[in-house]
């Protein structure tokens, strides 16, 4: 079943207010997948050599001067190197150099591997041995680091020391668009990263499905907060550079996202892209009435886009269109959507869109079947514009990436990614496989859960994972609030219990000042604090047993709910209880007490002092019924068993 899609009558609406109001668009071609980087930029070059092509604070440069100091370091290369197609290292934080440096790398037909200088020793020493690089490109700032990664090994180029007497001319070396021109390192599961292995073809289709989704022409100026070391800033520097719009560089780690807003307006950017969390952060604390009036097109993706995020674009941007796109470093962008301020989202998943063109998106079950409408299933992508593989990992190559049972040049990505279509096509997404859980026999999507929370007025971002205890899995909820927003527990288990059932309402809750985060911007669930046996925070103030039935109640709840402390009034639910954990307190207060407590005495009245009342009564009416247990409960009560 043939699954590339096509936009509704609205979606295509939103789209045509995407033009830039003084200048034409110009529309790029499937063809010109079919060709080099280098090719396309130098096409650019010719049309526009005086335009800004790149611009890092007081520093900038022309698509000529670029270009001229793209074919200096290409030459350079060649001449440490030779014409080989193998690859070379580029060392430098975000800057101009950068941008010119991976340039100059395409030109030489090297596929480039850029590396983190922030990034600790020990691992980017791995990825330039895994890379088996022959080259570090770097400059002054990076000099030292680059020679002890080198260790007189490898071959080491500051480009602050060129050859005055390179050629600035175009190389014109014939490369395909099928050799590798990039390599990018994601985490791998292993805690060693692996290296993501880009052709020309697969970037420049990238390229084209963001310059046609954003209708990017040569007036627009588009902000780089990513490294062009990662996908998404290797991507959003050519989406720039191969339209003849201007690139500007902004460092988030060093300028901080507090100067992002007057950036944004004395640059008069007009294309904004980043992840999620950036866009939040930045969005979430401007002034009431700040206006970006030449921003005309806000593109997030690389992460789970939230209904808050897009509230807050509706009331901070209402002259702007939202994009949201889903993609990742193999595939490149797979799908769009377009949102403006009077689109009404009918589901608590903000869609991803449908399929840009070229791409084929399939959702299978568990069997490799196709699901229907409305169902969930893995995200599975058929193309020919997808990464070549993982470098040097052909056992990883071979399980992600598939031969096309129908044949032809097309090949299978199995993403790891759940989504649903609805009916009108549009595609849902729903986080990795591994956020689908079984809880107490339930199957539970995570990606529902931080949705949900996602909606509440305090929350800003939210992050919900599993955490297993003595064999059992549980929910923890990560939650950041609104600046100056502040909320309890017991309020974000009211207001999910509107739309959760109580299996899938997180037994925990982590208050943090903000989530972890990888070094390309994604969430990083991995440095999420583990949860700790302490009392939740809850409204009721902690009051401590008052008679040795509350004193042995208060203990089973503790023992079973694997916390260290429990107040007679706190409710069983806020604690993190449920209903397997109920059945199990009532299995050890009727084995200690050799009573009859029925579970209802605990769901319906859930506290501890509460749960004592009716077990008093129990006892009384036994005691009453048999007087020879009555020493036996004296005893208990005085300790002199």
């Amino acid at each position: 079943m043939k699954r590339t899609g096509k936009r509704p009558p609205e979606q295509e609406a939103i789209q045509a207010k995407c033009f830039h109001p003084t200048d034409t668009f110009n529309e790029f071609q499937k063809a010109e997948v079919e060709q080099s980087i280098p090719a396309r930029f130098e096409k650019i070059v010719r049309l526009h050599p005086d335009r800004l092509a790149v611009k890092e604070g007081n520093r900038s440069l022309t698509y000529d001067d670029l270009n001229q100091t793209a074919n200096r370091i290409a030459r350079a290369i060649l001449a440490l190197c030779g014409d080989e197609e193998d690859c070379v290292a580029l060392l430098f934080e975000q800057s101009v150099e950068a941008i010119a440096a991976m340039l100059g790398a395409l030109k030489a037909r090297k596929t480039d591997v850029m590396l983190d200088p922030s990034n600790p020793f020990d691992r980017t020493n791995f990825m330039l041995e895994d890379s088996q690089a022959k080259l570090v490109v770097t400059d002054n700032k990076n000099l030292s680091l680059a020679r002890e990664l080198a260790r007189n090994r490898l071959l080491v180029l500051n480009l602050e020391k060129l050859d005055s007497g390179l050629s600035s001319e175009n190389l014109s070396l014939p490369i395909r668009p099928e050799i590798a021109c990039r390599i990018i390192y994601t985490s791998g599961s292993t805690g060693e990263p692996k290296g993501v292995v880009l052709n020309h073809r697969r970037i420049l289709h990238n390229v084209k499905s963001v310059t046609n989704g954003c209708l990017v022409c040569t007036s627009d100026r588009v902000a780089l907060f990513n490294s062009p070391r990662t996908s998404q800033g290797m991507v959003t520097s050519y989406v720039a550079l191969l339209n003849g719009a201007a690139l500007c560089l902004f460092d988030v780690s060093k300028k901080g996202l507090v100067n992002i807003a007057s950036w944004l307006a004395d640059e008069k950017i007009t294309i904004y892209i980043s992840v999620p969390a950036v866009f939040r952060s930045f969005a979430g604390a401007l002034a009431e009435g700040q206006e970006f009036p030449h921003l005309r097109v806000i593109k997030l993706g690389a992460d789970q886009v939230t209904q808050t995020d897009v509230e807050l674009f509706k009331t901070r941007f209402p002259n702007c269109l939202l994009k949201i796109f889903l993609g990742s470093t193999e595939t490149g962008s797979l799908c769009h959507y377009a949102i403006d301020k009077e689109t009404d989202l009918t589901s608590n998943i903000v869609p991803v869109g449908y399929p840009v063109e070229g791409i084929e998106i399939l959702l299978l079950d568990d069997n490799g079947k196709e699901v229907g409408n409305d169902r969930i299933g893995e995200i599975v992508v058929r193309s020919r514009y997808l990464a070549l593989g993982y470098w040097r990992r052909p056992d990883l190559t071979g399980g992600k990436f598939l031969a096309d049972p129908e044949g032809g040049d097309r090949r299978i990505y199995l993403t790891g990614d759940l989504g649903r279509r609805r009916s009108d096509g549009r595609l849902e997404y729903l986080g990795r496989m591994d956020s689908r859980v079984e809880i107490r026999g339930y199957t539970v999507e995570t990606g529902e859960i931080e949705a949900i929370l996602g909606r509440h007025p305090a929350v800003r971002e939210t992050v919900v994972l599993t955490a297993e205890e003595n064999g059992e899995m549980r929910l923890v909820a990560y939650i950041v609030t609104v600046h100056e927003t502040s909320v309890t527990v017991p309020d974000l288990r009211q207001f999910l219990n509107q739309f959760l059932p109580r299996y899938m309402v997180p037994s925990t809750f982590i208050f943090l000042e903000s989530l972890p985060l990888t070094p390309n911007g994604k969430i990083d669930r991995r440095a999420l604090p583990k949860p700790d046996s302490s009392r939740s925070p809850l409204e009721t103030p902690f009051w401590a047993p008052r008679t040795s039935t509350e004193a042995r109640l208060a203990n089973i709840w503790a023992e079973v709910l694997k916390i260290n402390v429990v107040g007679i009034h706190d409710d069983f639910f806020e604690l993190g209880g449920h209903s397997l954990s109920a059945a199990r307190i009532i299995s050890k207060i009727n084995e200690g007490f050799g009573l009859e407590v029925a579970m209802r005495s605990l769901l319906d009245d859930p506290t501890v002092a509460s749960l004592a009342e009716v077990v008093e009564v129990l006892r009384s009416t036994t005691q009453n019924a048999d007087p020879l247990s009555s020493d036996c409960t004296s005893d208990e009560e005085t300790g002199e068993l």
